[in-house]
């Protein structure tokens, strides 16, 4: 059985579409077999989107590893006037996301595949990641030294991450990196960061 940070053509098709409410805005999300958190949206994610400020209006913001795009697309539906990037290395999470912004009339959004950063170009507001933990250390590290270069000046990089699962490695991480780093919210294990590029 594949991971969720790789691509498996032979992988049986099981489709699932979920509700979910965002800051008063209803989304359903398709999603699929070989895709994280294919039942539901997951807590984390949940806690990150309900931890972020609520000015977003014209801000430029990346999902990082959107899977099928309960993060980039309740954002980008709920703030119409953000420009919204959503990437993956997953085809079918990206499908899938592509397939739910249509769905849901959510049009100030660029859908496209890459690993971490490598066909980024843009500099950003905000990136905003639930990375993969199961793709190791020097993935989820990865984000903070590459979010670090992909975010304008004061830009800020929010990640969710279990305490079981390396917040506290991940936040002396973001230490190294960011002269501003905090805890911004924790519910059932899960710590929400935020950091900011001076």
């Amino acid at each position: 059985m594949g991971h969720y940070f790789e691509n498996d053509p032979d992988l049986k098709s099981d489709p699932v579409l979920i509700n979910f409410a965002y800051r008063g805005t209803e989304l359903s999300f398709l999603t699929d077999a070989g895709v994280f958190s294919k039942g539901r949206v997951d807590f984390g994610s949940f806690l990150l989107l309900n931890s972020l400020p609520e000015d977003l209006d014209g801000k430029r913001i990346l999902d990082l590893g959107c899977g099928y795009g309960a993060i980039g697309l309740a954002v980008a539906k709920v703030y119409a006037d953000a420009q919204v990037e959503m990437t993956d290395v997953n085809r079918r999470a990206l499908s899938l996301a592509r397939e739910n912004a249509s769905a849901n009339g959510i049009g100030n959004v660029r859908i496209y595949e890459s690993d971490l950063f490598k066909n980024i170009a843009s500099e950003f507001d905000l990136i905003l990641s639930n990375p993969p933990i199961r793709a190791g250390k020097d993935i989820v590290h990865g984000i903070a030294d590459g979010g670090y270069r992909h975010l304008r000046s004061g830009g800020e990089l929010w990640m969710v991450i279990r305490k079981k699962q390396g917040a506290p490695s991940l936040f002396r991480k973001l230490e190294d990196v960011f002269s501003v780093v905090e805890t911004v919210n924790r519910a059932k294990g899960y710590h929400v960061l935020r950091t900011q590029k001076s």
